[in-house]
C-alpha cells in the first residue's frame, strides 16, 4: 500500500516547459507511485504529455485537462470535472508560478499585474472552490508551492515574485487555522534554487546569455550543500505533507533549498 493509496489529487501546473524533474512533473509520478489517483492540469496539453506517459507507466489513473490558473471560470470548471471524474479531492496543489525581473520602479504596472495574477490569486481561486469539497468530505490537504524568493534576497530584483510567494506563505497559513477544525491541513513547500527544465529553458537566456553551466554554477553557489536539488526533492517533500503521516502538521512550510536560506549574504 502506497502512502497516498486511494486518495484523488488534483495538481495545477503538473506539467513542465521540457524534459526532466520540473516540481509539478516530478509531484504527479511520485503521487502516483504512491497510489495515488491524479487529475493534471497545465496550461498547455503538451507540457503535460511526458507527466501523463510517465504516469500510466506506472499504471496509474490520471485524467488531464488544459487551465488558465488566473481565469476564475476554467479554475471552477475544473474542480467540477476533477469531482466528476473521481468523486473526491483528498489533495490539492497549487505549482503554477513564474518570475519576472525588476523593482519597483523599472517593473511595469501590467507585469506587476500579471505576477499577482498568476503567483498569488490562482491559489486564492483554486482554495476557494476545492475548499467547500473538503469541508463537505471531513478532511483534506492543500499543499502551495512558494520559494526562497518569498522568505529572503536570493541573488536578483524581482519584487512581484517575491512579495506573491510571501502571499504564497500567509495565505496557506490563514487558510490553516480558518479550516483546521474541519480537519483540512494547508501547509507550504518553499523550494530553493533546484536544478529543473526551466532552468535550461528560460532563466539561463534571461540571466547569463544562454548559458546552461554559468547559471547552474551561480546557483550552487548559493547552496551550502554540495549539490543541486530538482523536482523530485519537492515531490518528496510533497507526499510527506499530503500523506497521513503529516497529520499533526499544518500552517507551516517545508523549506526544500539545501540550507542557502539559512545561509547570510
Amino acid at each position: 500500500m502506497g502512502r497516498l493509496q486511494d486518495k484523488v489529487a488534483l495538481i495545477m501546473g503538473a506539467g513542465s516547459v521540457g524534459p526532466g524533474w520540473g516540481n509539478g512533473r516530478a509531484m504527479g509520478v511520485r503521487f502516483a507511485q504512491e497510489g495515488a489517483s491524479l487529475y493534471a492540469t497545465d496550461l498547455s496539453l503538451q507540457n503535460l504529455q511526458e507527466t501523463i506517459d510517465r504516469v500510466q507507466a506506472l499504471n496509474g489513473h490520471i485524467q488531464s485537462a488544459a487551465c488558465d490558473v488566473t481565469n476564475h471560470q476554467q479554475i471552477e470548471q475544473t474542480v467540477k470535472d476533477c469531482l466528476k471524474a473521481y468523486g473526491r479531492i483528498d489533495i490539492l496543489v497549487n505549482n503554477v508560478g513564474g518570475s519576472a525581473a525588476g523593482g519597483p520602479v523599472e517593473m511595469s504596472e501590467e507585469v506587476w499585474d500579471s505576477q499577482v495574477d498568476r503567483n498569488l490569486k490562482s491559489v486564492f481561486l483554486a482554495c476557494k472552490h476545492v475548499l467547500p469539497i473538503m469541508q463537505q468530505q471531513g478532511s483534506g490537504a492543500i499543499i502551495n508551492i512558494a520559494s526562497t524568493s518569498g522568505i529572503r534576497w536570493t541573488g536578483s530584483a524581482q519584487v512581484a515574485y517575491a512579495a506573491t510567494k510571501a502571499g504564497v506563505i500567509q495565505l496557506s497559513r490563514v487558510v490553516a487555522v480558518q479550516y483546521a477544525p474541519d480537519n483540512i491541513r494547508v501547509n507550504t513547500i518553499v523550494p530553493g534554487q533546484l536544478h529543473t527544465p526551466m532552468v535550461e529553458t528560460r532563466l539561463a537566456g534571461q540571466r547569463a546569455g544562454g548559458d546552461v553551466k554559468a547559471i547552474l554554477a551561480q546557483r550552487q553557489a548559493r547552496i551550502p550543500l554540495p549539490f543541486m536539488g530538482d523536482g523530485t526533492d519537492t515531490a518528496n517533500a510533497a507526499v510527506f505533507l499530503a500523506s497521513d503521516e503529516a497529520r499533526f502538521v499544518t500552517g507551516t512550510e517545508l523549506v526544500v533549498d539545501g540550507g542557502m536560506s539559512v545561509r547570510c549574504g
